[in-house]
């Protein structure tokens, strides 16, 4: 009923002036009338079938009357109708020349449609701004965040150029670090900005994720031991229609997190199923993440604390790729406090159809079949 309220109110108040122009005529015809026959009394005889001269003249007082009020009826109305619609039609024109915040006021919200019209419009624009700060944002991220390996790169190569740094296998371990550096950042950038896009490509196919898991813990374990680490893997043999190597990356993306930020000690690795969503966790002993840093931690760029992730070479990508590649497989990514106070970061895929799976499945801990391959079943070798 609110779309509507604008067509409602031009029907009632057109019919509202219908209706005074009528009792105006009726009523206002017998008040003459019977003034105009006490004061001339008509002559003997038969009347008239024509109308006579005072006729004429009542019918164009009470038609003037009517066309007045009717007059006065519309431009109220009109103005009321035209000053949200100049106000958009203003805000418009300052967006096109600009001024991203520009907004439109509604005036009286009694109109309904006018008034969802300038929401609507108010809306968007607040998305436009929103989106054009978000750019500048990016953009000064991205350009601070390739400064730094660019100017290590560029002192160290001009110091071998000028003879300030002899060559030694750590120089060029410390140049191919900075390039990795910038590598990664490079292929993160492409997967967030090809996910907002809509154009990540995905090769779904049955992927046996113990194996992805146990591919990426030993990727990482090196690292991880050096780092004072110790890495208990828990994963149940599932076999999930999903993108393996992009479920590797996102895995390696928080065994990353964790060696740059966590306490070291033991790092848990745990696979299990919830209601119908198979949920793959990394559990740290801490320091875990404030309540107000908790609820941004996967957006692109988020740091808790800038100059300790700037110390340990964090760009603040990392999760933002975890929750990307989460919710390409149209799952989601989540973080929350473990009972001892650690972080637990988790993704969350979606099972699929459980009648999809064989019908040997094992057996979860609270009763429910989970859909997985024997043990003695090879799984399918991970995607080129």
């Amino acid at each position: 009923m609110r779309r509507y309220r604008l067509s409602r109110q031009i029907t009632l108040s057109m019919s509202v002036v219908v209706a005074i122009a009528v009792l105006m005529v009726f009523v206002g015809t017998f008040i003459f009338y019977g003034i105009y026959l006490a004061w001339f009394p008509p002559p003997p005889g038969p009347p008239t079938l024509l109308p006579e001269a005072p006729d004429f003249v009542l019918i164009a007082v009470f038609l003037l009357l009517g066309l007045a009020i009717a007059i006065h009826a519309a431009l109220r109305l009109t103005r009321r109708i035209l000053a949200p619609l100049n106000s958009l039609a203003e805000g418009a024109r300052k967006i096109a020349a600009g001024d991203l915040t520009a907004r439109a006021a509604a005036g009286d919200r009694s109109l309904g449609e006018t008034a969802q019209l300038v929401d609507d419009f108010n809306a968007m624009a607040q998305r436009l701004q929103d989106v054009a700060e978000s750019m500048a944002s990016w953009n000064a991220a991205i350009a601070h965040e390739l400064r730094t390996p660019l100017t290590i790169l560029r002192g160290r190569l001009h110091g071998l150029t000028d003879g300030v740094f002899e060559p030694s296998d750590e120089l060029f371990r410390s140049l191919l670090a900075q390039v990795e550096s910038l590598s990664r950042l490079v292929d993160d950038l492409r997967i967030v900005t090809l996910s907002d896009s809509q154009r990540l490509d995905m090769r779904v196919e049955p992927t046996d994720l113990a194996m992805e898991v146990s591919q990426a813990v030993e990727a990482m374990r090196p690292a991880l031991v050096e780092a004072g680490f110790s890495v208990q893997v828990m994963p149940q043999p599932v076999t999930l229609s999903c993108d393996g190597p992009r479920i590797r990356q996102a895995l390696l993306a928080i065994l990353e997190n964790a060696r740059r930020y966590a306490t070291p000690g033991v790092l848990k690795i745990v696979m299990h199923l919830e209601k119908a969503h198979i949920v793959l966790a990394v559990e740290d002993e801490g320091p875990g993440l404030s309540a107000e840093f908790a609820a941004q931690a996967f957006d692109a760029f988020a740091r808790a604390e800038p100059s300790r992730s700037r110390q340990y070479g964090g760009s603040g990508l990392g999760l933002s790729v975890v929750r990307t590649i989460a919710e390409a497989h149209g799952g989601h990514a989540r973080y929350r406090i473990s009972n001892t106070g650690g972080s637990v970061f988790e993704i969350v895929l979606p099972a699929g159809d459980p009648d999809a799976y064989p019908a040997d499945r094992e057996t979860a801990h609270d009763g429910r079949r989970l859909p997985l391959t024997s043990h003695n079943t090879p799984a399918p070798p991970p995607p080129p």
